[in-house]
């Protein structure tokens, strides 16, 4: 193949990692995998506490916990790599993509050896002092430790394999494996409850589970991407910039859990740590729609990356179009926290949470949007490469968020910590906004329709959030989502979108018209 053709099929191929229906086809399964394994989880759980013990099961989570916070030992190498691959792609140098994932490998097989070496000797004092782990389960705990320390550079590697699939947008593998590997994860422990409840051995099944999944990781890339079975093959790419990229992430990984989680420790010193559970039983019912917006937010981190080094207009497009994605999804959820939060609040955990917690549930349901939305700009930043905007417009938040939670939470209690979380995500939409108007002037036009919406949103969320009866909140629940509606098909989908949706209901309702008239014939009409 001559030089031209093969840069017209590079060229085509890093046009087509942005196309609007793989991206789509790729969030939507993103969000359906999540759902599976979450109800197995509901399920699966109570017979897990009532197989292992509490004081076992108690253990047993702080290791996952564990395994969890040290995977943050990868440095953000993860997110670099699929950036940087993304970035290659997109600037038609494949050639380049094989030695820049076995240096990013390499690397974080070292920290992940590393990790795991220092969780292993930690793990003594941990479980023998730290912890009050009881006696007797005491032994089987440190060998429980033992094995997600030995499994820890696994899980990092991991992270970098499904990294380099996530920048060539294989979510389709992706999701399958991750989706088959939480429900073994799930399902694995009950399997050896009726033979044994010793933790290492419980925990030793999730471990040789990850190294499943690692594997699988490792054989669909080494299938995929045919350069990659040449091994290092003595090339190396640059180390400088994929260790710069994900010293930034770190840093922000570090703060982000700051501006998530600190307002809880702040209610538990002012107010009291019965206040705590009012405040995070709302939280963690609302906030759960962020995996919607998150399934969406993954799949085009990499689009953006991709586009933004060839096709800015392209990028622009791919933002539009997200922010009215995540618009579309969040908004109707927020009404629905603000008008009816209180009736669901009662119905699922009792009449003394739905008093406290309803004012909360409203601040926080329109927090959610507000942040929802923000994550768009968000990945846009990291996908082109600048990190450090994230971390620097975090520490623009901090300060100020931390001093009104502070004293609003002195004066109102959990409310006021709920209206200084939902300020501080009105503050990160602002700044992810002007940021982005910095790093792609062509997107300023969707942004200011996205204010435009923002701004209609509030109104409605204000109608709803008046403290009046049931029915007048229904009726303004009703309403205003009619009007969204309206709104979505007027004013934010294009014609084409337009028409084909009606293209698509038309052929529902032909298809469904049909069988009706089938089963209103006579037998003997049928047989003909």
């Amino acid at each position: 193949m001559s030089d031209d053709a093969k840069r017209t099929n590079e060229s085509r191929d890093a046009t087509a990692l942005t196309g609007g229906r793989l991206l789509a086809r790729n969030a939507a399964g993103n969000a359906v995998s999540q759902i599976l394994p979450m109800a197995v989880a509901l399920v699966s759980m109570p017979w897990l506490i009532r197989g292992l013990g509490t004081d076992r099961f108690g253990v047993m989570t702080l290791a996952w916990m564990v395994l969890g916070y040290f995977s943050l030992f990868d440095l953000g190498l993860g997110r670099a790599l699929t950036q940087a691959v993304a970035e290659k792609l997109g600037r038609n140098e494949s050639a380049e993509v094989p030695p820049l994932i076995w240096t990013a490998l390499a690397l974080m097989a070292a920290l992940g050896a590393a990790g795991g070496c220092l969780v292993a000797g930690f793990t003594p004092w941990l479980i023998g002092s730290a912890l009050k782990v009881p006696g007797p389960i005491q032994r089987e705990s440190i060998g429980a430790f033992y094995v997600m320390a030995a499994a820890l550079p696994t899980v990092i590697l991991t992270t970098g394999f499904r990294g380099v699939m996530e920048a060539h947008q294989r979510f389709k593998a992706v999701i399958a494996i991750r989706t088959a590997t939480s429900l073994a994860v799930l399902l694995g422990p009950l399997a050896v409850l009726p033979f044994t409840n010793n933790l290492a051995v419980v925990v030793g099944v999730v471990a040789v589970l990850r190294v499943v999944a690692c594997v699988a990781h490792v054989v669909y890339c080494l299938r995929a991407i045919p350069g990659l079975r040449g091994g290092l093959t003595g090339r190396f790419a640059p180390i400088r910039p994929l260790l710069k990229y994900g010293g930034w992430m770190t840093a922000v990984n570090i703060i982000n859990p700051l501006m998530v989680q600190m307002d809880r420790f702040l209610i538990a010193a002012v107010v009291s740590t019965a206040a705590v559970a009012y405040y995070t039983t709302p939280f963690e019912l609302i906030t759960r729609a962020w995996f919607l917006s998150g399934s969406i937010v993954v799949v085009l981190f990499p689009a953006f990356a991709t586009s933004y080094v060839g096709d800015r207009a392209r990028t622009a497009a791919i933002f539009a179009r997200c922010l009215r994605t995540v618009g579309v999804i969040l908004f109707p959820i927020a009404l629905g926290g603000v008008a009816v939060g209180r009736e669901v609040l009662w119905m699922w955990v009792g009449g003394d949470f739905a008093i406290e917690g309803a004012r909360v549930l409203q601040w926080l349901s329109l927090g959610v949007l507000l942040n929802g939305l923000a994550q768009v700009p968000s990945a846009l930043i990291q996908g082109v490469g600048r990190p450090e905007l994230t971390f620097k417009l975090h520490l623009i938040e901090l300060p100020p968020y931390l001093l009104a939670t502070w004293y609003l939470t002195v004066h109102h209690g959990i409310e006021g910590a709920a209206l200084a979380w939902a300020g501080r995500t009105a503050l990160d939409l602002v700044l992810y906004f002007a940021a982005v108007g910095w790093v792609l002037p062509e997107g300023a036009a969707s942004i200011r329709r996205a204010w435009r919406g923002v701004g209609a949103a509030l109104v409605v969320l204000a109608f709803a959030a008046v403290p009046l009866g049931l029915a007048y909140r229904v009726v303004v629940l009703i309403v205003g989502a009619l009007a969204f509606a309206g709104v979505v098909w007027s004013r934010m989908l294009s014609s084409d979108e337009r028409g084909a949706a009606v293209s698509k209901i038309a052929a529902i309702l032909g298809r469904a018209d049909t069988r009706f008239e089938d089963r209103l014939r006579f037998p003997s009409e049928a047989a003909k």
